[in-house]
């Protein structure tokens, strides 16, 4: 990696607390410049506009929160139980940043019409969509499901459920929405396994 390079990636981590918190408008190009040391010449050297910067940042905060996000997943877990350590370990897991979740910010800053960060929201919530929707799908082929379940359904279900009660837990500055989350949806998660089989050949004696 050249020194430009990293000089890049460091103005990136450096202004992502910052855009995180204070959003695409709140946050200014001397707030960037103040928390990186350099000059506006600086800055604008490694990104033509505010807005590509932003998306960098954005895009940076996103892919820690994923990381952060992600359990270690034991061997030959069912599907269910799958789907109840990404619920536990999502409320369980703090923000990696000052300013809460890093999707949820994207996807409020993209309302007021930045289509560059309209689309970097967008795709974050369809690769949450398509990792939950892999999981229902496995677990619907190997009989751990039960079968009839709608994947996309039970994806978009736990995204909305838990962002849903973020915004509710950082408006209130506490945690029992995402508590109450947690509990409706593992309880919504449990039902999807299949009922267990009757014994066959019973006779009266």
């Amino acid at each position: 990696m050249t020194k430009g390079e990293i000089t890049r990636q460091r103005i990136i981590a450096e202004a992502a607390p910052i855009f995180n918190q204070r959003g695409f408008e709140g946050a200014s190009m001397q707030d960037i410049m103040q928390a990186t040391g350099l000059e506006k010449g600086g800055l604008y050297r490694h990104f033509s506009s505010k807005e590509e910067l932003a998306v960098e940042a954005f895009q940076y905060a996103l892919d820690r929160s994923i990381r952060l996000k992600l359990p270690l997943v034991p061997p030959g877990i069912s599907a269910v139980d799958h789907l109840c350590l990404l619920v536990e370990h999502f409320v369980a897991s703090k923000s990696s940043l000052p300013g809460g979740c890093p999707l949820m910010n994207t996807a409020i800053d993209s309302d007021d019409g930045n289509p560059a960060l309209r689309d970097l929201a967008r795709k974050g919530i369809q690769n949450w969509q398509t990792r939950l929707i892999a999981i229902v799908d496995a677990g619907l082929k190997r009989g751990e499901i039960r079968k009839g379940t709608a994947s996309r359904r039970i994806a978009n279900t736990i995204i909305a459920t838990l962002e849903g009660a973020l915004m509710i837990t950082r408006i209130e500055g506490r945690s029992a929405a995402l508590q109450d989350a947690q509990e409706s949806l593992i309880d919504m998660l449990r039902q999807l396994a299949p009922a267990p089989s009757q014994p066959s050949g019973l006779h009266k004696s």
